[in-house]
């Protein structure tokens, strides 16, 4: 019993963790070795084949690049729920894109995504490892039913 007193300690102490850290979701961050950040997602309705679906609060972007200066050799992105949310969310007809830019925020180049019919509670998107032609950033962009719902940049510098 004392045992698993003790994991829930634990627990909540990540979860606590967890909630701290909470305040760097969203904004840029850099990527010497490796980033990875969260954007929430608006709840939003949207129409599949004559039906209303709802994605409530409770979502996010989560984009992750790993690498060393302008070289990028891991790069993610997926939608992440938590509590009910979790549980209802279904996204259909998404894509992500992923967009890099320069220091002057001039996009060069938009690697787009396939864009999925099926519906999924968590949506994946793997990117090739590659070497950036200059820093500044790279943003995953999340659609849903051809509608942009969220983004999530991490800088790229020296």
């Amino acid at each position: 019993m004392r045992f698993l007193v003790s994991v829930r300690y634990v627990v909540a102490a990540f979860g606590a963790c967890v909630f701290a850290a909470a305040g760097t979701v969203g904004a840029a961050a850099p990527a010497h070795a490796g980033a990875t950040g969260s954007s929430a997602i608006d709840s939003f309705t949207y129409e599949v084949r004559g039906a209303t679906v709802k994605i409530p609060v409770g979502c996010f972007l989560t984009h992750t690049v790993r690498g060393s200066g302008k070289r990028i050799t891991d790069q993610f992105a997926g939608a992440d729920c938590v509590g009910v949310a979790a549980t209802f969310s279904q996204f259909c007809n998404w894509r992500i894109d992923f967009a890099y830019a320069d220091t002057n925020n001039k996009t060069y180049k938009t690697s787009r995504g396939a864009t999925h019919a099926e519906c999924e509670g968590a949506p994946l998107r793997n990117a090739a490892p590659q070497t950036l032609p200059a820093y500044g950033k790279t943003c995953a962009k999340l659609y849903v039913s051809g509608k942009l719902r969220a983004v999530q940049c991490h800088y790229v510098t020296k």
